[in-house]
């Protein structure tokens, strides 16, 4: 769709237009957001949120603000490539890049898909388990068949897929509020910890690296790249700048979503576990089984509910993710339905291995973190080029921030590098 298009309904209406007008201005480009917003509400969260709020009650709530903020400033420059450049971020590695550090980039950003499909994968098989009491493998089927029929809405047009995520992203939001209501949290501490960073020891460090893993996540960039691309054109700087100003709004409305829902997780932890001395909830089965007692049935059907969704919904959107990064990167695709086959492999030797699922998810949170700079040392690059980005290129104060951010993450992961050899 060109920008122009939308100019006679949507662009030239006058600056004191009703509430109603505004948001039909807004609505032709919300989107690209939620649909890259579910990956930071998949099974890996609710892993990470369980294992860090029944270890240390609220005390890493401060992290996941944190990486949330981190999440808005990098899929802010992401939607900005696509925008700017009319390329993905994979696309634009690839031709600028060496072949050889091109192919390196893509079998990383590959794993890092196949490491947060198994997390989804995963979770939402623990989901059927717990909900419908099937076994693990049949669960693993069935989300295989879930995911999909989502995947297959990419044929009727992006606006379905993205209506159908946007959909699944609310009933995993409205899970999470009840739970809230359910445990009535001590608001104090929680804002305590929110404002008062801490780290306990060197499993507290660990956690916090799974849920920056959890929280910014490598295939989540290279998606919300490629999603904003093609979806709106611009032809000059102007038209680029608003379309960029709309696509801000798109990603704080959605990651502020997702970030209250993985705030969510981890309050609901807290204070269904923690609180009544529950410090070693070490698996979901584990959490749903101890939130019946605790907070009542309902709690624990609501809890398997938002597993199973945000299971079957980040599942499709990593196997999209994983099909736009081969088409960026080495400009090949294969059938969806081989890929989505080729990715649930790992998921089903875990299964069948009978390898602790909820360790898996953790472990496989953590491996994300590490594969990130991969991500955003090209992204912070190409978006501080003004011959590359023109009018969008990257104020010096946003390419600061968005370095140090960089640079944390890197020093986080050579951290946990030396702990695991010490």
């Amino acid at each position: 769709m060109s920008f122009a298009d939308l100019q006679p309904a949507v662009v030239d209406k006058p600056l004191s237009a009703t509430l109603r007008s505004r948001l039909l201005r807004l609505l032709p480009f919300l989107g690209p957001a939620f649909v890259a917003s579910i990956a930071y509400i998949d099974p890996g969260n609710i892993a990470m949120a369980v294992q860090a709020g029944s270890r240390f009650g609220t005390m890493l709530i401060w992290v996941v603000i944190a990486s949330n903020a981190a999440a808005m400033l990098i899929q802010s420059l992401a939607a900005k490539i696509g925008i700017a450049t009319g390329h993905s971020l994979a696309e634009l590695c690839r031709e600028y890049f060496p072949v050889p550090v091109v192919w390196v980039m893509w079998v990383v950003g590959e794993l890092a898909a196949v490491a947060t499909d198994l997390a989804e994968f995963i979770g939402a098989a623990i989901g059927f388990q717990l909900l419908f009491g099937l076994p693990l493998l049949y669960g693993g089927l069935l989300t295989a068949l879930a995911t999909w029929l989502i995947i297959s809405l990419e044929h009727r047009g992006v606006r379905s897929l993205e209506a159908v995520i946007g959909g699944l992203l609310a009933v995993v939001a409205g899970c999470y509020l009840v739970e809230l209501v359910f445990g009535q949290p001590d608001w104090a501490d929680v804002t305590f910890h929110a404002l008062v960073p801490k780290l306990a020891d060197s499993e507290s460090l660990l956690l916090a690296a799974g849920i920056l893993g959890a929280t910014v996540m490598p295939h989540a960039i290279f998606l919300h790249s490629a999603l904003t691309q093609y979806r709106i054109v611009g032809h000059t700087d102007a038209e680029r700048q608003t379309i960029y100003r709309y696509e801000l709004v798109d990603i704080t409305i959605a990651l502020s979503i997702a970030g209250l829902v993985n705030a969510a997780m981890l309050i609901m932890a807290a204070t269904a576990f923690y609180r009544h001395g529950l410090h070693n909830i070490a698996t979901i089965e584990d959490a749903y089984q101890s939130l019946a007692p605790l907070l009542g049935s309902a709690a624990s059907v609501v809890f398997g509910i938002a597993l199973l969704t945000a299971g079957i919904s980040s599942s499709a959107v990593g196997t999209l993710a994983g099909q736009l990064l081969m088409q960026g990167f080495i400009h090949r695709e294969i059938p969806l339905w081989l890929r989505r086959v080729v990715t649930i492999l790992p998921a089903l030797l875990v299964i069948a291995l009978g390898i602790d699922p909820t360790n898996a998810l953790v472990l496989s949170q953590v491996a994300l973190s590490f594969a990130l700079p991969f991500a955003l040392v090209p992204l912070v690059w190409f978006t501080s080029q003004a011959p590359l980005m023109k009018g969008l290129r990257n104020h010096w104060l946003t390419t600061v921030a968005a370095s140090l951010v960089t640079v944390a993450i890197i020093t986080l992961n050579v951290a946990l590098i030396v702990q695991e050899f010490s």
